[in-house]
């Protein structure tokens, strides 16, 4: 009887571990549910066949429970498996695929937890497509406003730190692009180009590696654009504004560099700048002080190894990338260059023809002494009392010269210079006298009855012109040889 009953035990034992093991092997790792249902199953398959690299079997489960059961509570995990697929596969044409996947997942279950996860996938595609830092900025910056996307639309995720970081590692990126360009400009000379570039940097990347040296490089631009203006034509007034605006303008610039990073190598030539320019030398914060000093501890540099490795690489270097502080999340007003040549240059254009016309304008009420009998116009005024508008000056209506001086007035074709009546009638041109025909100066009657047979002969061969000109339809006689060889006729 004991005997039969220990049987029993161990029967029932073995029997509770194989359901167990059963129970063990059917449980869903990504569900958590335990189920034998057809819709789990085919998810089951399609999970097994990913881990094993299988992906179009995968996926062609997925679409089978999408398409046969979709009221399962596995469907959300089925379109995302979908795009997961995808993106594992990891091509220029499964990626732009997995991409379309994950936006449609956000759109059918924005308010799931894995919507912010899909999110971070669109960004990570193309930032696993970014070109080095002076090729193609198109990937880049589509990585830019998919993490920036992420970040403003769920603040709340876990995932927001990584996508900080990687947004910091794609500025990085952008920042050296735009740093190359200007630089390429300032080189040769194409200052407003230059300009562009790295006032774009300072503006948009402040955390970036090349942003002190960008600063520097833009006072170095503005010098250099002072100097060239010191060597044209222009007025003393226009003169006087460029140079002040350019000085003004690298002394921001040179201030900025000490100001806001006081530990980089450039403060010391910011300063040397300054002293030059008799321009005071500011005193950075501690607060500015401590913070550079974490930026700059917070980046690394590329080995030898990591650098050859580059040449074989297809995406940037991002080791120089900031670990610390915020990216920048919203784009400001990009500066180009013809902005800042009409920022400059016609602002200095109108006050210099400004003060020119309120100089020359008269006052309201005076007599007119002027003895001369010509006659000036007075200056177009749009205001009451006679007074000149020189707020707005338009640079096409005042026709100014090759550099902008204002034109110069010059005499008539036939009158002379110091002539001052403008009523005087103007010098017959002088009489051309063709040297084949010239007549006898000897003999004036014979020169007129030349002048009348020549004006005759001229005439007569006109109008025998005229005649030939005129078709008819009389055969010409032919000559004795045409007679005797009639080729063509």
């Amino acid at each position: 009887m004991h005997r039969k009953q220990l049987v029993y035990s161990l029967v029932l034992v073995f029997a509770m571990f194989l359901c167990s093991c059963h129970n063990s092997r059917v449980k869903n790792p990504i569900a958590n549910v335990d189920s034998k249902q057809p819709d789990k199953v085919l998810f089951d398959r399609a999970v097994e066949a990913m881990r094993n690299n299988r992906y179009d079997v995968a996926r062609l489960s997925l679409q089978t429970l999408i398409n046969a059961y979709p009221d399962s509570e596995y469907i959300a995990r089925a379109k995302l498996g979908v795009a997961d697929s995808w993106y594992a596969e990891g091509s220029t044409s499964a990626l732009a695929q997995a991409e379309i996947e994950y936006k449609d997942f956000q759109t059918f279950f924005p308010n799931m937890a894995e919507a912010a996860e899909a999110q971070l996938k669109v960004a990570n595609i193309h930032y696993r497509q970014m070109e080095k830092a002076d090729r193609d900025p198109n990937q880049a910056r589509r990585a830019e406003d998919e993490y920036r996307a992420l970040i403003s639309m769920y603040p709340d995720s876990k995932l927001v730190p990584e996508a900080k970081a990687r947004l910091l590692e794609v500025q990085e990126v952008l920042a050296q692009g735009e740093f190359d360009k200007g630089q390429f400009y300032y080189l040769r000379q194409a200052y407003a180009a230059a300009d562009a570039r790295l006032q774009s940097v300072v503006d948009q990347y402040p955390l970036a590696s090349v942003t002190s040296e960008s600063l520097f490089i833009l006072g170095q631009s503005y010098e250099a654009q002072k100097a060239q203006i010191d060597g044209m034509k222009f007025s003393e007034v226009v003169k006087a504004k460029l140079d002040k605006d350019f000085i003004d303008k690298a002394a921001a610039a040179y201030s900025q560099i000490i100001r806001k990073y006081p530990n980089e190598d450039r403060v010391g030539d910011a300063k040397a700048r300054l002293n030059a320019l008799l321009r005071p030398i500011p005193v950075p914060t501690p607060e500015d002080i401590a913070f550079n000093k974490q930026v700059i501890d917070s980046r690394g540099a590329s080995s030898r190894y990591d650098k050859l490795k580059l040449v074989f690489k297809h995406g940037p270097d991002v080791a120089s990338t900031t670990k610390v502080g915020d990216p920048a999340l919203t784009d400001v007003k990009v500066t180009n260059a013809p902005d800042i040549v009409r920022e400059i240059y016609v602002d200095a254009m109108q006050a210099a023809f400004a003060a020119s016309a309120t100089q020359n304008a008269k006052p309201a009420g005076a007599a007119d002494t002027s003895t001369s009998t010509a006659t000036t116009p007075p200056p177009t005024s749009t205001t009451p009392n006679n007074t000149t508008n020189v707020d707005i000056v338009n640079r096409n209506d005042l026709k100014l010269g090759p550099h902008g001086e204002p034109p110069k007035s010059d005499p008539a074709p036939g009158t002379a210079a110091t002539s001052g009546d403008s009523t005087s009638a103007p010098l017959p041109p002088p009489v051309q006298v063709n040297d084949a025909n010239s007549p006898d100066q000897n003999n004036p009657a014979a020169s007129s009855s030349s002048s009348t047979a020549a004006a005759g002969t001229t005439a007569d061969q006109k109008a025998d012109a005229d005649k030939k000109d005129e078709s008819t339809s009389k055969k010409k006689k032919k000559g004795f040889f045409r007679r005797l060889i009639p080729i063509g006729s």
